[in-house]
């Protein structure tokens, strides 16, 4: 019934995505490797449950 008022779960996690993203960038340019391989390990799993959303809905 009032559905227009939840939030848009993949935009969610696409925002999570981004910002993992820089994050990441961030600390390869900062010579943070280690840093930088766990956040695109997370980035990763973000980026499989978008594409699990898209399968699911299209």
């Amino acid at each position: 019934m009032l559905g227009f008022l939840k939030g848009d779960p993949k935009k969610k996690l696409q925002k999570a995505y981004n910002d993992k993203l820089a994050k990441a960038l961030h600390a390869q340019r900062n010579g943070d490797l280690r840093t930088h391989s766990a956040l695109m390990e997370e980035a990763e799993a973000l980026y499989a449950q978008i594409q699990a959303l898209d399968k699911k809905g299209g």
